[in-house]
């Protein structure tokens, strides 16, 4: 657990980082091209979950995030010998809600930031990286384990 946890004091810090970058150096909505046409770093208010979705509810939010992190101790980590490939995945995945848990309960919204405009996609930030791409993984090794399970019987 305590790796696991230094996994998530990195990717938090990494995020906060970042994140305190934008809010001290753009003004909300403001724009800066970084790749014409491409990339830009657009600083967001998002006072939702993803896509903006519960919109305004702060604290149905925060608690989603201290359930979710409970459920993610109790059912993936606690009395398993985890690896080290997940080690990273779930400090990734604890990383990411906390780091958007932190912005939620100091401004209460999430700093977005990642705005892919060649595409129409919603801006994001590292936090949502993190949280998508360390469940995009669980869920393959989930798939790959019963699929192993299922060979072996």
């Amino acid at each position: 657990m305590k790796k696991i946890l230094i996994v998530s004091f990195i990717c938090v810090l990494v995020d906060q980082i970042i994140k305190n970058v934008v809010l001290y150096n753009l003004d909300m909505g403001e724009s800066i091209s970084v790749i014409n046409n491409f990339f830009a770093l657009t600083f967001l208010e998002n006072s939702g979950a993803a896509f903006s979705i519960l919109t305004k509810n702060t604290i149905l939010l925060i608690l989603v995030g201290v359930v979710a992190l409970n459920l993610i101790y109790f059912w993936l980590i606690k009395g398993k010998n985890i690896k080290k490939f997940e080690t990273i995945i779930y400090g990734m995945l604890i990383g990411g809600i906390v780091g958007n848990m932190i912005d939620r309960i100091m401004h209460g919204y999430v700093i977005d930031y990642l705005d892919f405009n060649f595409i129409n996609f919603p801006v994001f930030n590292f936090a949502d990286i993190l949280i998508v791409v360390s469940i995009f993984i669980i869920i393959i090794q989930m798939i790959k384990g019963d699929k192993n399970e299922t060979h072996s019987k």
